[in-house]
């Protein structure tokens, strides 16, 4: 069980909204509940397979047959979509084993080991795509060969900045990433101030927690004295664009550095 290290005092009886993707939220939600908070499901992203897998099936064929040096896992997403299509393209996971992987992050890290059977040769100090662009570099040679595998609305700083290094990048999209429904009646909790905060933990859960909540009814005007916490600049720095402030947004961009950073929050 992953918990963070301080007081559960300042969480408890908190209800904190978590935008994660549905099959996603476990960890969040074991964390809060951890520091007796109760976390209330408002899914604002959803998975979706590419709408043509053809790049992505040539890429695992290449993987596999040992066109590749480096395969770069961006999330933990990325991991989950490259198990499934191996599998049901007949391939044997353990295929990119004579492949060095780069992992975003340590939730990426574990799943690649558990889920693909590989070892993870690179992951970052901090869990950003800069820090991987650096990290890489130090790693890579001109010419190597990078399987880059991330979602439709990845940021193109990745294959951009490594192409800039004379690599060869060849960056396929892995998942499609869609507005999520279900989970609690927001606007009408918002409007009775039933809720202490709200996280994000990626730029699309941001901006596609605004329009829905728009959608159903709700208002930016709402959020008016409800903590906003975000996970890592990027989804920091999309919600001040859409003029949100964020109230909290911890120097690590870990699960459990969120939580930690929302009982400082509630302890002043």
């Amino acid at each position: 069980m992953i918990r963070p290290s301080q007081s559960p005092n300042s969480l408890s009886g908190k209800r904190i909204v978590v935008t994660r993707a549905a099959g996603q939220a476990d960890d969040l939600d074991e964390l809060l509940r951890s520091r007796g908070a109760e976390p209330l499901p408002y899914p604002c992203i959803a998975i979706a397979p590419p709408e043509d897998t053809t790049p992505l099936d040539a890429a695992l064929h290449g993987l596999a047959s040992g066109t590749f040096d480096w395969l770069v896992l961006t999330s933990r997403n990325t991991v989950a979509v490259l198990a499934a299509r191996l599998a049901d393209l007949g391939l044997d996971a353990q295929a990119t084993r004579p492949v060095c992987v780069a992992a975003v992050g340590e939730v990426t890290a574990a799943a690649a080991e558990r889920d693909l059977g590989v070892k993870v040769d690179l992951m970052p100090a901090e869990f950003v795509a800069e820090s991987l662009v650096a990290a890489l570099r130090a790693r890579l040679h001109p010419g190597d060969r990078v399987l880059l595998c991330q979602a439709d609305i990845a940021r193109p700083l990745l294959a951009e900045e490594l192409g800039a290094a004379g690599v060869q990048v060849t960056a396929v999209v892995a998942y499609r990433t869609i507005p999520g429904s279900g989970g609690v009646a927001l606007p009408s909790l918002l409007a009775d101030h039933h809720i202490d905060a709200i996280t994000f933990t990626s730029s699309s859960t941001v901006r596609n927690f605004l329009q829905r909540l728009q959608a159903e009814g709700g208002s930016h005007a709402d959020l008016d004295g409800v903590c906003l916490a975000c996970l890592g600049p990027v989804a920091a720095g999309t919600a001040r664009q859409l003029g949100l402030t964020v109230h909290v947004a911890p120097e690590a961009h870990t699960l459990p550095a969120l939580v930690e950073a929302l009982e400082v929050y509630f302890s002043r």
